[in-house]
């Protein structure tokens, strides 16, 4: 599988994401569409950006009964995203679920992933706040497990536990890490961050960049300075 940059366009509307695309005249970026711009725009953005000719990961990291999922994974595979995620939290039923929902008529479906924890929940948060006294390292794993057991093609995790998981799961397990900075970049309120070269080294398949990008002076010179350090 070849290495992709994606970049986080968490825009709160159509215009404000549009003009940010507009910026990339020679390449067409792989992108996310997250919470705030999915909720802001609505699905018809989904399709705007991919008839643009982008590849669209669909953010939305659904968590709820098995049917509820099942029904809305349904609506999403509609939408001909490329990609499109969920909580593993779920349960191994409600990743099931998911698939089924996904997958079209003809067998075709999108990437599936499973957020484990996300970036910015350190141990001390996992064990106050969520009761989860097991070592942050042992829960992920054990959560990229379940998704691959269930079925999904990998998880949205910290670069710095991208290498365990394709060591636990296999290389072909796809690892999706956002908390990934450039060195002389702020690191935000991510809590477990990394670098592009880092990321890449370390084996994530597709890192996620947001603000490094989006927040920059220049977009499209960060983003191929990401493209560059991360693919090379």
């Amino acid at each position: 599988m070849g290495k992709d940059v994606i970049i986080a366009c968490d825009f709160p509307n159509k215009e404000k994401v549009m003009s940010f695309l507009d910026l990339f005249t020679e390449e067409k970026p792989f992108v996310k569409i997250g919470m705030e711009l999915f909720y802001g725009a609505g699905p018809e953005i989904v399709k705007e950006i991919k008839q643009r000719g982008h590849k669209i990961f669909l953010d939305l990291k659904l968590h709820d009964i098995p049917n509820t999922v099942k029904k809305s994974m349904a609506v999403l595979s509609g939408l001909d995203v490329d990609m499109t995620n969920l909580h593993a939290a779920g349960t191994v039923r409600m990743m099931e679920a998911a698939i089924e929902g996904l997958t079209r008529e003809d067998g075709t479906r999108p990437i599936l992933i499973a957020v484990t924890q996300l970036t910015s929940t350190d141990q001390e948060a996992m064990e106050n706040d969520l009761l989860i006294k097991e070592p942050i390292d042992k829960v992920v794993m054990h959560y990229a497990e379940n998704a691959r057991k269930a079925g999904l093609d990998g998880v949205v995790c910290s670069p710095l536990e991208a290498e365990k998981v394709h060591s636990v799961c296999g290389k072909d397990f796809v690892t999706v890490t956002p908390g990934v900075r450039f060195a002389d970049g702020d690191i935000g309120d991510q809590k477990r961050v990394m670098t592009p070269e880092q990321a890449k080294l370390i084996g994530s398949d597709y890192i996620v960049v947001g603000r490094p990008i989006t927040g920059a002076e220049d977009p499209v010179a960060a983003y191929r300075r990401c493209v560059k350090e991360f693919v090379g």
